[in-house]
């Protein structure tokens, strides 16, 4: 979680959570390479006036530049390890503003929505790059019986040198009221799957403290099993000033 200021002095915070790939190799290098980059890229955009959505976008294609890199390994290394995947991960991340938010993401990690009037809905602001997903939008299953299927969590795109052809999902939303925006891996929204079971589990004073929430959710996928990596950071909406906190 990072923050900034826009060229006209509003604040605006950054969140990037990024999972590596298991299959692959090195996923936790990817990750971090993958983050790093997106997060300074966002940094670096954000106050020349960049729209927030374009400069996602950006974030992304330089987190996947950065994972790419790490397959450029010299000959003998690979030669020593002919048979290993290229390190890859997902990516998801949030930029908040004064009164934007804007989503991107690649891979099955997620970003949530949660009012602090939980008299209104919480939604899913992602789309999972999924077999299950890819199911559903064929119209060849139901939510239900896609994500109880073993093949649910095959992802359909990641970071990576072997990846296929790099497709930057975004979006961007203007709430009409205060909330929090969870940025999540698999392992945390596996014990909370839809929004509103995500709204249950994230604390009702989860706005003025991110912090304590976030170490909330970690315990709540913890409590469940706790069988993949947990990641999450909770941002305020609208943003606030440097110093405010998330986790």
């Amino acid at each position: 979680m990072s923050t900034t200021a826009l060229p006209d002095g509003s604040p605006a915070s950054v969140a990037i959570v990024c999972d590596g790939v298991s299959s692959a190799t090195r996923p936790d290098e990817a990750s971090l390479a993958a983050s790093r980059a997106a997060n300074e890229s966002l940094l670096a955009a954000l106050p020349r006036g960049t729209h927030p959505q374009q400069a996602m976008h950006d974030a992304i294609v330089a987190a996947s530049e950065a994972v790419n890199a790490l397959a450029d390994e010299p000959a003998a290394a690979r030669e020593h390890a002919p048979h290993q995947n290229a390190p890859a991960c997902t990516i998801v991340g949030a930029v908040v503003t004064a009164g934007l938010l804007v989503v991107g993401w690649v891979g099955d990690s997620r970003v949530y929505w949660i009012p602090v009037d939980r008299s209104t809905p919480a939604a899913r602001l992602t789309e999972d790059d999924s077999w299950a997903a890819q199911m559903v939008a064929a119209g060849l299953m139901g939510e239900a019986e896609a994500y109880a299927d073993q093949r649910a969590h095959a992802i359909t795109g990641w970071l990576g040198a072997d990846a296929y052809e790099l497709e930057p999902h975004t979006a961007s939303f203007k709430p009409d009221r205060p909330g929090v925006v969870v940025v999540c891996t698999d392992g945390l929204w596996n014990y909370a799957e839809s929004a509103d079971e995500m709204a249950e589990a994230v604390p009702a004073d989860a706005a003025v403290r991110p912090l304590h929430a976030a170490r909330v959710l970690v315990g709540h996928a913890l409590d469940g099993g706790g069988h993949d990596n947990v990641t999450v950071a909770l941002v305020p909406f609208p943003a606030v000033p440097q110093g405010a906190g998330s986790a």
